[in-house]
């Protein structure tokens, strides 16, 4: 079986190497990216199965990254979960209002991410 390919897209290394090892040990492929306009290249050339998506980003901000992928013939179907510290419900609607499939708050449960990884990569 072919292994679900996840982009991360996210500036903080530890975390981007710990999200990689975790998904790595439950059989994904990770790319990752370390600002947006970096992200939202691999987005359009490796084309994942799955995006998940920092919202405070070097060059182009996440909710930008997730608007030009969603209003986009070619990538609106690759699910988009933002993945931030922001917690806010006005920091939640603008997500909804990007397109994100699901919208998780740092500092998050492993397990609730790979659930969401786990359904949404079902749809």
């Amino acid at each position: 079986m072919d292994k679900k390919k996840i982009l991360v897209i996210d500036d903080e290394s530890d975390l981007v190497e710990m999200l990689s090892i975790r998904l790595e040990a439950n059989n994904y492929q990770v790319i990752t990216a370390s600002d947006g306009q970096l992200g939202l290249d691999k987005a359009r050339s490796e084309k994942p199965d799955l995006i998940i998506l920092d919202l405070m980003l070097p060059k182009i901000d996440g909710y930008k990254v997730c608007r030009l992928l969603k209003f986009d013939e070619k990538y609106k179907n690759i699910p988009v979960v933002l993945f931030t510290a922001k917690a806010l419900d006005a920091d939640k609607e603008l997500g909804e209002e990007v397109g994100a499939d699901a919208y998780i708050t740092k500092p998050f449960e492993p397990g609730i991410l790979l659930d969401k990884i786990k359904q949404l990569l079902m749809k």
